[in-house]
């Protein structure tokens, strides 16, 4: 059994990192754990959890500023933020239904290592875009930290940027400094029967550059609409699209009514209130439908939303799979067979149009090879490993995690 260091102060953190290196020993940095099955596998001979540096040590709701441990909750963070009308306008997922685990267990160290956004991606942006600062512990056994308080830092290189979403392989973050944002008054979401993807890409489209301010659109076809908590969808018949509007009362009352005219052509409209609207999104966000499929691989691609169909039509004429799409078409997930052919169907079809795929959920041997992660080109994989090598000479946190020997 590997033996597992769970520090609680930032110097004992330091000290392990650092007589690992010493030993040339190769450490698991993991915070809940319920991310561990994402990426490659990592083969260490210890575990280092960030469990043990949890709780806020600053929150500020005016300042719209929250400090807290790696191993702190999200649940802790947003029943926190909650209470002051706020939240973390990144939307951030939970994945532990989906990844075979429980619920409500996913960590603010785990959120920020994996660069892991929701629905709202596409009007706040991703985890990065609210990531203010950190202090962390590298390879080498040093502490460090980068930027600070407020949104525009200008004291050295922007390390915020590449250690968020470098999945604990660059350094073990013992605090973290994030952006928080009021929460809207009220949620309200306009439904479009739609079955084709193209046409529902075109209607997504048209409600985003719209201007009345959407700030999610996604689409689910009739065999997962039928299975959503939101009655509406279920009884819809088909498939949907899905936009939805957030702020004051008044004014999503008013950008609903228009947005509906705007789109009466497309196909019968309905609408959801917030509690249906909460009930809908969070299933999209938390990749939901695809949660009781075990056996199935779950891929999610990144595409331009204009090659979203021409995408999902070549993976579809070469294997059997569900899908349905996020962030107006620029995001597929995809459920299918966990082998390595069907890796390289989507692999092939997200590079075709400049996307890039990733495996969210699949057996050992497939995260190994072809690998969980879309095969960087040269030079972008040698600046990859000059990043690790300049914070992790040695190799020694998550070795492997992204790709093979970095």
């Amino acid at each position: 059994m590997t033996q597992s260091f769970a520090p609680e102060t930032a110097e004992e953190v330091r000290a392990i990192v650092a007589d690992a290196l010493a030993s040339g020993t190769s450490l698991e940095v993991v915070g809940g754990a319920t991310r561990r099955t994402l990426g490659r596998p990592v083969d260490a001979e210890y575990v280092l959890s960030s469990a043990g540096l949890a709780g806020v040590s600053l929150y500020e709701p005016d300042e719209l500023v929250l400090r807290a441990g790696p191993g702190t909750s999200m649940e802790q963070i947003r029943l926190q933020t909650e209470q002051h009308g706020q939240m973390l306008a990144f939307e951030p997922p939970d994945y532990g239904p989906l990844l075979g685990g429980g619920a409500g267990q996913g960590t603010l160290g785990g959120i920020v290592a994996t660069n892991l956004a929701g629905p709202r991606r596409v009007k706040a942006g991703a985890a990065r875009d609210h990531f203010l600062g950190f202090t962390a512990v590298s390879g080498r056994g040093e502490s460090f930290k980068s930027g600070g308080r407020v949104v525009k830092n200008v004291t050295g290189y922007d390390l915020c940027k590449l250690m968020c979403g470098s999945w604990g392989t660059l350094g073990v973050m013992t605090e973290i400094t994030v952006k928080v944002l009021p929460a809207p008054q009220k949620t309200r979401t306009v439904l479009v029967r739609c079955d084709d993807p193209a046409a529902a890409v075109r209607a997504m489209t048209d409600g985003l550059s719209s201007p009345h301010d959407v700030s999610a659109a996604a689409w689910v076809p009739g065999d997962i609409a039928r299975l959503s908590g939101a009655s509406h969808v279920a009884g819809a018949g088909g498939g949907v699209v899905a936009l939805r509007l957030e702020g004051i009362g008044v004014s999503v009352s008013a950008r609903c009514a228009s947005l509906s005219a705007d789109l009466d052509g497309v196909g019968d409209i309905g609408e959801l209130h917030t509690h249906n609207s909460l009930i809908f999104w969070r299933e999209i966000r938390d990749v939901a439908p695809f949660a009781g499929e075990a056996a199935r691989a779950v891929w999610k691609i990144s595409v331009p939303p204009s090659a979203a169909a021409a995408t999902l039509a070549s993976c579809r004429a070469a294997m059997d799979l569900e899908i349905f799409m996020d962030w107006g078409g620029g995001l597929l997930w995809i459920a299918t067979e966990d082998e390595a052919a069907a890796a390289g169907v989507i692999r092939a079809a997200a590079a075709a149009c400049g996307g890039h795929a990733m495996l969210v959920r699949g057996g050992e041997a497939l995260r190994r090879a072809p690998g969980a992660f879309q095969p960087e080109p040269p030079g972008v994989a040698r600046l990859t490993r000059n990043i690790k090598q300049a914070f992790d000479p040695k190799g020694i946190l998550n070795p492997g995690r992204m790709f093979e020997g970095v």
